[in-house]
């Protein structure tokens, strides 16, 4: 292993001044910053990043707590915040708590003893333990995504409300009534706006809102396929779905093909994230597009900004939702 000893011989400087080199700490003239960064060119140095982060009190890496990162949606906003730290030359330790609660606070532990910088969250349910350990972090800068806001951090989401009254007045525009919704879990901030968003839509319209028509549960393809078996089994069944993620839209389709109707000819679905294989369903599904991978990096970006601009975070960063119209609903 090549050392900043052997460096410094090679540059013909003092093994300290290598070090000012490296990790900018100390103005180091342009010839003799020139001589050292040929040495470690020419010898193939790495410098150690546990020894800078020591000297400079900075590791240049993120950690992030999700719930579940096989979430199509928790991928692509993964994605922005990759992004957003390899443009900064930030690092990124992300952890998968796969919904257990006792396995998120181990991650969590973990990713403070490698001394991040900041920290990421989020999870498709608020677990109060986890929010206490949050409010025990100090310093620390934290951003919460998709998730219950924390009074510490900074909260970035698409505007719910918004997305959720797009959703339903498309469907009431297509000349349809009986609509139902299903909801993720009651409990979760964006579940809660959405079905704000939904009631608002339906009330302005005179419509009623029918809870036989309404499911919540987990916002998974199972949960959406449980659901929508709970609403077909009504003594009436509803002309339209809105289903808070595309998952449960996936589901939802399931539940729907197997007691032999159509989409959209029987019922009309429309989602909620727009992932990638929203386009490749059958039909293609209508849904509305949560800009995931600028939410990611806006995380990412903002974070950063703060710990080396020294700029303060917003309590709150909202991305605006659009209609990407497609096959799912009557036209």
């Amino acid at each position: 292993m090549v050392s900043i000893k052997d460096v410094a011989q090679a540059a013909g400087v003092s093994a300290s001044t290598v070090s000012h080199v490296i990790n900018e700490t100390r103005y180091v003239a342009p010839l003799t910053k020139q001589k050292v960064e040929e040495a470690i060119q020419s010898l193939g140095f790495q410098p150690s990043m546990m020894a800078r982060a020591l000297k400079v009190k900075r590791t240049n890496i993120i950690g992030m707590l999700v719930s579940s990162s096989s979430n199509p949606f928790f991928a692509d906003v993964v994605r922005g915040v990759e992004e957003g730290c390899y443009q900064h030359n930030f690092s990124l330790i992300l952890c998968n708590s796969g919904h257990q609660s006792d396995r998120q606070l181990a991650n969590l532990n973990t990713l403070l003893q490698r001394r991040i910088d900041a920290l990421m969250v989020m999870t498709t349910k608020t677990d109060p333990a986890l929010y206490e350990q949050l409010s025990k972090l100090g310093k620390l800068p934290k951003a919460i995504l998709d998730s219950a806001p924390h009074p510490n951090a900074c909260t970035l989401q698409d505007d719910s409300v918004l997305g959720g009254r797009l959703a339903t007045e498309h469907l009431i525009n297509r000349g349809l009534t009986k609509i139902g919704c299903l909801m993720g879990p009651q409990d979760h901030p964006r579940s809660i706006e959405r079905y704000k968003g939904y009631k608002t839509a339906m009330e302005a319209a005179g419509l009623p809102v029918e809870e036989k028509w309404q499911s919540a549960g987990l916002l998974t393809a199972s949960g959406g396929y449980e659901g929508m078996k709970q609403i077909l089994e009504a003594d009436s069944q509803p002309e339209a779905i809105f289903a808070f993620n595309d998952l449960m839209a996936m589901g939802a389709y399931r539940a729907i093909q197997e007691r032999g109707l159509r989409i959209p000819e029987d019922i009309s679905v429309i989602g909620y994230d727009d992932v990638e294989y929203a386009s490749y369903m059958a039909p293609t599904l209508t849904t509305i597009k949560q800009p995931s991978f600028e939410l990611g990096l806006s995380a990412a970006e903002a974070l950063i900004n703060h710990l080396e601009e020294k700029t303060e975070m917003p309590p709150v960063i909202k991305l605006v939702p659009e209609l990407v119209v497609r096959s799912s609903v009557i036209n």
